[in-house]
This record gives C-alpha cells, sequence and structure tokens, in this order.
C-alpha cells in the first residue's frame, strides 16, 4: 500500500513539473515576443518622430535648404527639393561658388516670414524642375544678380518677382518656362533706378505687368490681358489672341490680304484711294494686336492714283483707255510717341522686312464710245422741202453698166445714118 501511494506521490510530482516546466515556456515566449515587438516598434516610432532632411546636394541630405546652399561646390552645385518645407532662402553659397541650381523636384518651398527666394547682386540662381514657390504674403522671388527660370509655378498675393538695377549693379533675368500667378507679376526693389534686363521667352503669366518697366521685353509666352504689353514686344512680334483659352500668346507678327488682287473698273469703284481705303478694300490686316500699324508704300499708291485720274479723264472726254496693273507693298510700322504725345510710324529695319505683304490693283480697259447717229433736220415752216436729188450711183457696176448705154446710143445712131444714107441713093 505504501508502494502504491508512492508511485501516485511520484506521478503527480511529475505533472507538475511538466505543466510548470510548459508554463513557464509560454510565459518566456510571450515575454520574448514583446520584447522582439518592442524592439521593433519604438526605433520606428522614434524614427517617426525624427525630422526629416528636406534637401540634398550630391549624396548629402540636409534639414534645410539655406544649409544645402552653404554646401554647394563647383563639383555639386544642384539643390534637390527632398520634401514640401517652409523656409525663405538668400542664394550665398560657399565663396568659390557663384550660382547655384535649385531643383523643385516636385515639392513645395513656401516663403516663411519674407520673400520665399532672394538673390543677391553677383550671384546666379537657375530655378528648373516641376514643383511650386509660393510666396503668399510675400514677393517670390527678390532679385538684384542673375536668375534663370525654366519651370515651376510662381504664385504671390503681392507682386510676383522684383528685380532692381542701382549705380553698382544690375540684375539680369531670363524665363523661359513657368506658370506665373499674383496681381502683379514684375516689379522694382525700392532702390533700384531701373528694372534690370529681364527677358521673357516663355510660360504662362496670369496677372498684371506694369507700365514704365524700361528694360522689359517680351519674346515669348502666354498673358491673361494684353494690357500695358505691346511696348515690350520686340519687332516683329504681336499678341496672338487663342480662342480656347482666353489668353494671347506672342507670336510673329504676319500681314494677310483677304483680296490680294482687285480690280476696279468704269463706275463707283473707279476712285482714288487712300491708305486706309486701300486696307478696307483688299482687307489687309495683321493677325495679332500690337502697337503696329500697315501703311501702303506712298510712292506706289500715288503711282496708283496717276492711273486712277487718267481712267477717271478718258471717262469724262469720252476717250479710250488702256488697262493698267499696278502692285503696292504694305508694310508693318511701329508706333512711337512723340513730344506731342502723338505717335510716329517708326519703319523697320531691313532684317525686318518680311513684316510686309503685298496687294496688286488692277484699273479695266476703257473703250471709246460710238459717235450718236444726228437725227434728220427738220423742214424750216413755210419753205418748200427742196425735192431731193437722185443719188447717183457711186459703186464701179453703175459705172459699167452708163458706159455699156452710151456705146449702144453711139451704135443706133450710126445705123440710123446708115440706113438713112441708103434711102437717099436709091
Amino acid at each position: 500500500m505504501y508502494k502504491h501511494e508512492k508511485q501516485a506521490v511520484e506521478r503527480l510530482q511529475s505533472n507538475h513539473i511538466h505543466m510548470l516546466s510548459t508554463f513557464s515556456t509560454a510565459i518566456i515566449a510571450f515575454f520574448l515576443i514583446i520584447s522582439l515587438s518592442g524592439t521593433l516598434l519604438f526605433p520606428m516610432m522614434a524614427f517617426a518622430d525624427e525630422p526629416q532632411p528636406v534637401a540634398q546636394v550630391g549624396n548629402t541630405t540636409y534639414m534645410s535648404v539655406q544649409d544645402a546652399i552653404g554646401h554647394t561646390s563647383m563639383k555639386n552645385d544642384t539643390v534637390t527639393l527632398l520634401t514640401d518645407t517652409t523656409e525663405s532662402i538668400t542664394i550665398t553659397p560657399s565663396k568659390v561658388v557663384r550660382g547655384i541650381t535649385l531643383e523643385l523636384n516636385g515639392h513645395a518651398l513656401n516663403a516663411s516670414n519674407a520673400t520665399a527666394i532672394t538673390v543677391p547682386a553677383n550671384m546666379q540662381l537657375t530655378i528648373t524642375g516641376s514643383g511650386m514657390v509660393v510666396g503668399g504674403d510675400n514677393p517670390a522671388i527678390d532679385c538684384r544678380g542673375a536668375l534663370r527660370i525654366q519651370g515651376g509655378n510662381f504664385t504671390s498675393n503681392t507682386t510676383l518677382m522684383r528685380f532692381a538695377e542701382t549705380g553698382s549693379t544690375s540684375s539680369e533675368a531670363s524665363i523661359s518656362a513657368g506658370t506665373f500667378t499674383a496681381p502683379t507679376l514684375i516689379g522694382m526693389l525700392n532702390d533700384a533706378e531701373h528694372l534690370g534686363y529681364v527677358s521673357i521667352c516663355g510660360g504662362e503669366y496670369h496677372g498684371a505687368i506694369p507700365a514704365g518697366l524700361d528694360t522689359l521685353v517680351l519674346m515669348g509666352g502666354s498673358f491673361s490681358t494684353t494690357e500695358n504689353l505691346t511696348p515690350y514686344l520686340v519687332d516683329v512680334a504681336g499678341l496672338i489672341p487663342d480662342s480656347d483659352d482666353g489668353m494671347f500668346n506672342i507670336s510673329e507678327l504676319a500681314i494677310s490680304s483677304d483680296y490680294p488682287t482687285v480690280e476696279l473698273e468704269q463706275g463707283s469703284t473707279l476712285q482714288k484711294l487712300t491708305n486706309d481705303s486701300l486696307l478696307d478694300l483688299t482687307r489687309t490686316k495683321l493677325n495679332g494686336i500690337s502697337d503696329y500699324r500697315l501703311v501702303a508704300d506712298a510712292e506706289q499708291l500715288q503711282a496708283l492714283n496717276r492711273q486712277i485720274e487718267l481712267a477717271l479723264q478718258a471717262v469724262a472726254k469720252r476717250k479710250a483707255f488702256d488697262a493698267v496693273i499696278q502692285t503696292v507693298t504694305i508694310t508693318a510700322t511701329r508706333n512711337a510717341e512723340t513730344a506731342d504725345g502723338g505717335a510716329d510710324p517708326q519703319f523697320r529695319t531691313s532684317g525686318h522686312d518680311e513684316i510686309s505683304a503685298q496687294v496688286t490693283v488692277s484699273i479695266k480697259s476703257i473703250a471709246k464710245p460710238e459717235e450718236p447717229v444726228k437725227p434728220d433736220k427738220p423742214d424750216e415752216p413755210g419753205k418748200p422741202a427742196e425735192p431731193k436729188q437722185p443719188d447717183m450711183p457711186r459703186t464701179g457696176s453703175a459705172v459699167q453698166a452708163l458706159a455699156v448705154a452710151s456705146l449702144l446710143l453711139l451704135v443706133a445712131a450710126a445705123v440710123c445714118a446708115f440706113i438713112t444714107n441708103r434711102l437717099r441713093s436709091s
């Protein structure tokens, strides 16, 4: 009995030990899992809380765009945005670097409490890629140095881009692509004497460009309004309306005539022509909006009017007039303000002769009118009408008939004389 009890106790102890071992293993495994999860989880949480780099130069990342600019070099002079950021930056690279390229890389640079991007004198900045530069209540760009914009979307609630030329420095800017939106697109910094040299070669512009920006040149681009733009257009360029989006595109001007060849003939169309009436007659016009006007060649127009005058005289004098053809060259001339506030045409240089067109005006021949048939003169009252003399034959056949009749009369006379002599002799 004792033996059996001892065996039962041993079995019970063995089961307890086994259960304890299993339970301990489970607890250890649980804590191992928790510990492992914590090892993985907490670093991720800590990583998420850490600030992320916003810019990169070469293979090195930086926590601010300004810091990245300061670490550019001759070999690595491109600052690439890695994320959207709120920061106002100044282009002040290391002393050995005078200019950098800012690659927007699809991200946004938002101004903090000043102009979003400032380019000091003697510094250069090129902006590339898609992305945004947001000025907010500040300008997007202030430039005293050199600026190249090759892409991006630029916005501001005030003047978008400001430039300056002073006695010692001058800004230079070339804009070839991008979208620009603001109440005022371009202006001068407060201490500026002039704008500097700013040329627009492309891009889309929503907003106003003020007058008086003496060195602004418009060579291309699409604009939401034509106000104040024509003085800035280069030669042979004008604003071409785009019916699809309501914008005005800068393009080369061209002259077209609906009726490059017209014909004048006796009647209402045969009259002297002025410059304007010739344009109306041929429907000659420019293909865009600009400060150009069309002027017909004065000598050619004068020659045409001389021929018209001769044709009018021929009609008045009932004389014939041979057909003539006159070619007139119509040229686009640019208006320039004069001292009295008027406008004088400034003819293009020889390098712009393609901005002209020719029209041909012909004057139809005029035949000499036939003389009218005079009616018979009526008889005077109380005077008998004089008998009309028979018309004498004047033709050759009538003369021949008269000669034959005379010959027959001579023959008859001779026969009568012969018969008379014979009767007397018998």
